[in-house]
């Protein structure tokens, strides 16, 4: 382990790496370390975090994820690509970004490195994402139900949400003026919708 790291933080990484598949309290953190109080739990975390080994769930604050044991910058450069289109047309999201977006490594809740970035066109998806919204996504395959997903249908990029019948693959608007549609033969998720950046106003 790194020079780093104080002791009891890489016996505490070691212990979230070995219980990833459950959320620790601080409690039984501070007991299967034999720390003398939850505080202590609370520092270390903090130091962690800061130093870039964890990140936590800003919306559930049990919930962290060890970083691969490399230390994550606190600035991130996110692959901006083409224009997911919010309306009736769109772009092909491909491997080659047209521009490189710094963002504050915080404010995602998973590894920068599975984070990207496409700027949305059109106003189907209002009043969540509106036109020239930054979209961050989060790269995945699955087809789940009921996510905002950035996909690509007919050769076209999209932002909307998923939603799985026995047979087939509906896709939704945010917007009721535009009705839903059924996916085609094409049809894959390239991420998951976390978060919008607002364009200014």
């Amino acid at each position: 382990m790194t020079k780093q790291l104080h002791h009891i933080q890489e016996q505490l990484l070691e212990l979230l790496t070995e219980n990833s598949d459950r959320l620790l309290t601080i409690r039984e953190m501070q007991q299967l370390l034999g720390i003398s109080s939850t505080s202590g739990v609370v520092r270390h975390l903090a130091q962690l975090e800061k130093k870039g080994f964890l990140k936590r769930n800003p919306y559930n604050p049990r919930d962290y994820k060890v970083l691969d044991q490399i230390p994550e910058k606190e600035i991130a450069w996110l692959n901006l690509y083409g224009l997911a289109q919010c309306g009736n047309n769109g772009a092909l999201l491909d491997n080659h970004p047209v521009d490189r977006i710094p963002i504050a490594a915080r404010l995602l809740s998973f590894p920068s490195f599975e984070a990207f970035l496409v700027k949305a066109k059109g106003n189907s998806m209002a009043p969540r994402i509106k036109e020239g919204d930054l979209v961050i996504g989060k790269r995945t395959e699955n087809i789940e139900n009921g996510i905002l997903a950035v996909c690509v249908n007919n050769g076209e990029a999209l932002i909307k949400k998923i939603q799985k019948d026995v047979n087939s693959i509906i896709l939704i608007s945010l917007n009721a003026e535009y009705p839903p549609f059924l996916a085609s033969g094409d049809f894959r998720v390239v991420g998951e919708v976390k978060g919008v950046i607002a364009r200014e106003i």
